[in-house]
């Protein structure tokens, strides 16, 4: 895993024209929801069923209810949206982009993410615990607390991220950069700490952690 080289993430592929749909009575009728785009409204249909969002735009778009599970999202954009605290575990993103939406404890533990961007959002206690990641960009988010226990990182890139009290027990972090973050702490493994990529003023702080005593 290196991310030393900035990863390129393949974009959602979204055809140039979209039908705008009213989502609550669609999702009433169909589980293959494909081109269309979505705006200005609040999601309030339970989900029962796995349903399938393909080429599709959310704009302004709050997720109000919270089962999400085993959905699968391929070529989506989600912009200016609230998905806080919805259950997406064991759910499926692929090409996949998040602009500047609100993911406050979002749960994204066991999900599989292939080729996802998230850019400006706000994910504080976000969680990815158990996750399968492959291809992610979190750039200029808010990640604080967010968990990312056992979770596999593959590709993975954060680009000025601000990581405090994250967690990354659990996970190799070799290649894995976090230089250009910010954090006052996060909770690692020290045996799975090699190779990860680090500012100078952040490996001053994991030589604290591991017990050295630096004599300026």
């Amino acid at each position: 895993m290196t991310n030393q080289k900035k990863q390129i993430i393949q974009e959602p592929k979204i055809p140039p024209v979209l039908q705008e749909i009213e989502i609550n009575t669609l999702l009433h009728q169909e589980y293959y929801i494909q081109a269309y785009q979505i705006h200005d409204c609040t999601i309030d249909v339970e989900i029962e069923e796995t349903v399938f969002f393909d080429k599709i735009i959310f704009k302004n778009v709050t997720f109000g209810v919270n089962n999400f599970r085993n959905v699968e999202f391929t070529d989506v954009i989600l912009e200016n949206c609230d998905l806080s605290n919805v259950d997406f575990s064991d759910a499926i993103f692929h090409r996949v982009k998040f602009l500047n939406c609100k993911l406050i404890g979002a749960n994204l533990s066991g999900a599989t993410l292939r080729n996802v961007v998230m850019e400006e959002c706000v994910g504080k206690y976000l969680s990815f615990g158990y996750s399968d990641c492959k291809q992610v960009r979190f750039q200029h988010c808010l990640l604080d607390h967010a968990d990312f226990y056992e979770g596999k990182l593959v590709k993975m890139e954060f680009a000025t991220c601000s990581l405090n009290e994250a967690n990354f027990a659990g996970i190799e972090l070799n290649g894995l950069d976090i230089s250009s973050c910010s954090f006052d702490r996060i909770d690692i493994s020290i045996e799975k700490i090699q190779g990860c990529i680090v500012s100078k003023e952040q490996a001053v702080g994991f030589a604290k952690a591991l017990g050295l005593v630096i004599n300026d």
